[in-house]
């Protein structure tokens, strides 16, 4: 196994202290390259992951997100599960004032999908 594949297998989502808590500001943070696979077909799919919270207490720690989504890429998952797990994983983790979190799925058999996920949106939002 070469060294970044087994950086991607261990990879854990890591938190840093926000340092201007007291102030509300946004973070936008997109990957371009969201790979998985399709779990029926088992074909790849590819995505924008496009995330934009207000931090409060916490902020994550982009390397560890990076690697954290490639892990997604070996994984048969649909396309609903996959943005709503991380959405789900970096609300838990960073418990921020605010969180909206969009799947931008690419055209697959000439269909495309776009799922959006938000803290103003979802049931037992923080």
């Amino acid at each position: 196994m070469r060294y970044g594949e087994e950086e991607i297998r261990k990879a854990e989502l890591e938190r840093w202290e926000n340092p201007y808590p007291d102030r509300d500001y946004v973070i936008d943070i997109s990957f371009p390259e969201f790979s998985c696979l399709c779990p029926r077909s088992g074909y790849p799919d590819y995505a924008t992951i496009k995330i934009s919270y207000v931090p409060d207490k916490y902020v994550v720690e982009l390397r560890s997100l990076k690697l954290y989504l490639n892990r997604f890429r070996d994984q048969h998952i649909s396309h609903e599960s996959a943005t709503n797990k991380i959405y789900d994983d970096l609300r838990n983790l960073l418990g921020p004032r605010k969180i909206e979190l969009v799947g931008d799925w690419n055209p697959r058999g000439n269909v495309k999908t776009v799922i959006r996920v938000s803290s103003e949106n979802s049931k037992g939002a923080q």
